[in-house]
Formats: C-alpha cells, structure tokens, sequence
C-alpha cells in the first residue's frame, strides 16, 4: 500500500498518484506545481468585488498520509500570479513557513 497520495486539481480535473517514499512524493508534488505554473497566469476576476490573480487558486498540490480523518495532509497551493502557498491540514488549513514551500511540506510530513 502507497504511504502518500498525492492529489492534483487543476480547473474542473482531479488526478491522483501514489509514491511509498517521501522523496519521490514531494518530487511529484514540485513537478504537478511546475505543471499548473507553466499554463500561465490567471486574470483577474469581478464578482461582488476584484479578485487579482494573487487572490485566485489555480491548483492544488496536496500530499496526504492515510485514510480519511487519519492522516496527516499538506500540500502547495499554486496562486493566479505563480506564487506557492504551502499549507498543512485538510479541512482547517494552516500556512506553513519555511525557506521553500517544498521544504515547508516534506518538514510537516517527516
């Protein structure tokens, strides 16, 4: 049984991968944020107010550990502007800060 998921959203697309080695986890979570990253900027959008593409999602990288409510998940949010947001927790997310947000995750999930 693979000891890390890996979930990718990108847009209305979800696609998994499973690694048994944290290494290879965290280079598949680098190479999908590289992915989203390189299909571009977002624009920006109005709704009842101006969202800039710093404020816009455009994936979701996230590595988790277990079943549901067992494991542990952290994972880099690809911003509109190509910025990465590491985060750890599933459903109350919380920033996570160190040197690179790919050393922020492998940090939380170690």
């Amino acid at each position: 049984m693979a000891g890390y998921v890996l979930t990718t959203r990108h847009g209305p697309r979800v696609d998994r991968e499973r690694f048994s080695d944290l290494d290879e986890a965290i280079a598949g979570l680098r190479r999908r944020a590289e992915e989203i990253r390189g299909s571009g900027p977002l624009d920006s959008v109005k709704a009842f107010r101006e969202y800039g593409p710093g404020q816009r999602v455009a994936g979701r990288v996230e590595l988790s550990t277990g079943g549901f409510m067992r494991g542990r998940d952290a994972g880099v949010d690809v911003m509109g502007d190509g910025s990465l947001v590491p985060y750890s927790g599933g459903f109350r997310k919380r920033p996570l800060d160190a040197g690179s947000p790919f050393d922020a995750v492998r940090e939380e999930l170690a």
